[in-house]
This record gives C-alpha cells, sequence and structure tokens, in this order.
C-alpha cells in the first residue's frame, strides 16, 4: 500500500458457502441474556443471520415480522413474535445443538428459543398472544411508577393491580436456581387445524423437574383458547 501512490486490490469470488454443517452458530457479538430489568422473562428472545449477509443492516427478522403479518393480518405484534419463537431450529444443519463461536453448545442465554425458521413460522399451531392492555399489570409489577407506566403506554394509568414479571403470557419465562417450585399459566390460542390436539413433551433439562397440566391441549375450532400450568422445581 506505501510502495505506490494508486495502490489496486483485487477480490476473487469464491462463491456462496453452503452446507456447512456448524451453521447456523452464535456470533461472540450477539446478544446474551438474562434481561436484568425482568428476569422472569428469558431473553434473547431469537437469533437470526448476521454474518457474511449482502445487506446494509441486517433485517432478516423484521422481514420475516412482516411476511408474518401480510400473511395473517389479524394477528398481533405479540401473535408474530410468538410464532418466531416457538418455530424457531435449535440444532444446526448437522443435527446438533446450536453452538456458540466457540464450536461448543451454546446456552440458553445465548440462542433461547433457536435460530428463525420462516416457513415454520407461518404454521406455529399455537400462538401466545399478548393485548396492549395486558402489558399494563406487568409494567406496574416492574415497580415503575403512575406517570412512567402512563408514559410507556401513552395513556393515563393507575397501578392498581400488577402481576409477576413471569405471569404475561409470554412464549418463554424463568426461575431462579435458589426459588422453591415455582407454577406458571400460559394461555395459548389455536390458529392451525379447527380441530386439532397438542401433547405436552419435555427433554432437554438438567438441574430441574417440571409438571404441566393438562397434558393434552384440546380444540374445536379456530382462535380457541386453552391454558395450562407448568409446575418447575429446580433441583440443584
Amino acid at each position: 500500500m506505501k510502495s505506490t501512490s494508486t495502490p489496486v486490490a483485487t477480490i476473487s469470488y469464491k462463491g456462496t458457502k453452503i452446507g456447512d454443517k456448524h451453521a447456523p452458530t452464535v456470533g461472540y457479538f450477539s446478544s446474551r441474556g438474562p434481561c436484568l430489568q425482568s428476569q422472569g422473562i428469558l431473553k434473547p428472545d431469537i437469533i437470526g443471520p448476521g454474518v457474511n449477509i449482502l445487506a446494509a443492516w441486517p433485517t432478516q427478522i423484521e422481514g420475516v415480522a412482516a411476511l408474518l403479518k401480510g400473511a395473517h393480518p389479524d394477528w398481533s405484534p405479540a401473535a408474530i413474535k410468538s410464532a418466531i419463537m416457538t418455530t424457531a431450529d435449535l440444532v444446526n444443519l448437522g443435527n446438533d445443538p446450536i453452538q456458540d463461536e466457540t464450536l461448543e453448545p451454546a446456552d440458553l442465554l445465548a440462542v433461547r428459543s433457536g435460530h428463525v425458521n420462516p416457513a415454520r413460522a407461518n404454521d406455529p399451531g399455537l400462538i401466545y398472544d399478548i393485548q396492549p392492555e395486558d402489558y399494563i399489570p406487568y409494567l406496574c409489577g416492574l415497580n415503575y411508577t403512575d406517570d412512567q407506566v402512563s408514559v410507556i403506554v401513552k395513556k393515563k394509568v393507575h397501578c392498581t393491580s400488577s402481576i409477576p414479571q413471569s405471569e404475561l403470557d409470554y412464549p418463554s419465562f424463568s426461575i431462579p436456581k435458589e426459588s422453591s417450585a415455582q407454577t406458571y399459566t400460559r394461555t395459548v390460542t389455536n390458529v392451525g387445524e379447527a380441530i386439532s390436539a397438542y401433547t405436552v413433551e419435555v427433554s432437554g433439562l438438567k438441574g430441574v423437574e417440571v409438571t404441566v397440566n393438562p397434558k393434552i391441549l384440546k380444540f374445536t375450532v379456530l382462535n380457541q383458547k386453552a391454558s395450562y400450568n407448568a409446575t418447575v422445581k429446580s433441583l440443584i
């Protein structure tokens, strides 16, 4: 570069690399959890493409959300987020758990729900839906003042009731390692086949005992709602 006033560089195109069994991998710069402001909800929500992207900014998740809104105009932002989170991939192309930058299995605070899968997100079967007013008792439970919550939701609010962080109808929750057994309630909405049944399966968890009731959720119409309780007990 210093030997001439008109340096020239050559870029050789080697083609697109596909089929790497380690893909996708969580980059070292990818955001990690937990969320210190709301530790009852496991963060991050999702991971997506962010390396070697031919764009000025990696907007893949936003693009998936836009496609889902186009396919399902009646879905709320929370429903779209739920569909993306509950259908994500937890294994790489080699059918092994998604790895981090050290090529070791990434923990939940790095990979969370997994790597976005747009095709599956279009047909999630069940969604966890949250309406705007549902966030008010959640925000009040974070010990914000009435004025602070009012600024966030853009209307006057009085925190007459609140819920624990983990009781927001979110597609995830977390339990402190030292805590006793905790029971979480979640409500799902059927957006799949009208007549359908879903059976719970708990796997891949170490150090915790999980009991879910009921074990089967049955639906007879679209947009029907059903609730279940998940009791989580730390064994550590």
